[in-house]
């Protein structure tokens, strides 16, 4: 078992783990502006400011296109290092234990809490009960409205499933070409991302794009994963970030200046070519970037890291709960319920996962940490 686990660390990618919680941080920044957004993007209670425009919501259109499409990938590119080293059938049980169990099993739990919270500001529940609505009912309604942002959790179990089957079929031949892509075609992947884009979206809940996010984890797993394709991404990683920061520029100056806000989260915003740039080449950018510039650790990144997956989980509770408390009601002014979100979203984050993660059961249903997991980490 020493030797497994010093392979392991060995072969871990410091860069990717960077990606993940920086990306998960900046996922939090960005929900606190989403909640009280001008922009009409529904999720959140809308505008609490007096202003005529709100120049910070800007920064929803600069990282909104590409914070999603770059987890994806790295997700892809950690499930080809773990099944390096294990078989499809431990992937699964994996990624069940993961992703399925706290995206299902912990909505009846936990994130049940989650659906009052939403359903409460926008007054749901309260219309529910008045029309006589069983409490039971309205329980199970805020199961469904709890799953939040598990979303990125269901897709990607799915496309896990998916993966295993491709393996199956396709035995490691794609992988072989992926690993010599060169650097033009790599470019050129920009055009089926905006074809899969028009395909596959859901109708109501706009975030469950299931052929969008399935071409960059399948590009995770096959191209990004390989050392060769790494190794030329490194080289021009200077450019990638200079294309990536100037598209998203573009993209946010276009919907939110000249545009006067269009709704960046819903079509026809997301399914045009400008957004599909955006999020693979703003993706290329902090892929590359972080390999090239970010691939170390210390205690603090080690710390971030290990604690990404409970921030992304519960902030947006804390997020939601000031919003339902104080903003919704007025009872603070503005600033302070921006500033009081942003701080609730990491107490919230990093405070309920570190109760949570000790308490048997619970941290295998809403967190998927199983007993196995918990002995190895405590030796």
């Amino acid at each position: 078992m020493n030797n497994m686990n010093s392979d392991k660390k060995a072969v871990r990618k410091k860069y990717l783990d960077n990606i993940r919680w920086i990306t998960v941080v900046i996922v939090v920044l960005y929900h606190v502006l989403y909640m009280y957004n001008a922009e009409g993007v529904s999720g959140g209670i809308g505008q609490i400011t007096k202003l005529s425009t709100q120049p910070y919501d800007i920064f929803q259109y600069l990282v909104y296109p590409w914070f999603m499409p770059v987890l994806f990938i790295v997700s892809g590119i950690s499930s080809r290092l773990y099944l390096e080293k294990h078989t499809n059938k431990e992937f699964i049980k994996s990624r069940t234990t993961k992703l399925l169990v706290p995206s299902t099993l912990g909505l009846f739990v936990f994130q049940f809490i989650q659906g009052y919270v939403s359903m409460n500001l926008a007054d749901g529940a309260a219309a529910l009960a008045a029309a006589g609505v069983p409490k039971f009912v309205i329980y199970f309604i805020m199961v469904a409205t709890g799953s939040g942002v598990l979303w990125f959790v269901h897709l990607l179990w799915i496309y896990s499933v998916v993966l295993v089957l491709i393996r199956k079929i396709e035995r490691g031949k794609l992988l072989e070409v992926g690993s010599k892509a060169q650097m033009w075609l790599i470019v050129l992947f920009c055009f089926p991302i905006w074809g899969v884009a028009q395909i596959l979206n859901a109708p109501i809940v706009s975030v469950y794009r299931f052929a969008f996010y399935f071409v960059f984890f399948m590009l995770g797993y096959y191209v990004f994963s390989n050392e060769e394709v790494m190794d030329k991404l490194k080289k021009y990683a200077v450019v990638f970030i200079v294309i990536g920061v100037a598209l998203s520029i573009s993209f946010a100056v276009l919907n939110f200046i000249i545009r006067g806000g269009s709704n960046f989260a819903d079509k026809p915003v997301n399914r045009g070519p400008l957004f599909a740039a955006c999020a693979y080449f703003g993706s290329l950018a902090m892929l590359s970037g972080m390999a090239r510039f970010g691939d170390f650790s210390n205690d603090f990144t080690k710390w971030m890291s290990s604690h990404s997956f409970g921030l992304y989980v519960f902030h947006y509770l804390g997020i939601s709960t000031v919003a339902l408390v104080f903003a919704k009601n007025a009872l603070l002014p503005a600033p302070l319920c921006y500033l009081l979100s942003l701080i609730a979203g990491f107490l919230f984050g990093y405070g309920l996962y570190a109760i949570i993660s000790r308490i048997p059961f619970f941290r295998w249903a809403i967190l998927g940490i199983s007993k196995k997991k918990v002995k190895n980490s405590e030796e």
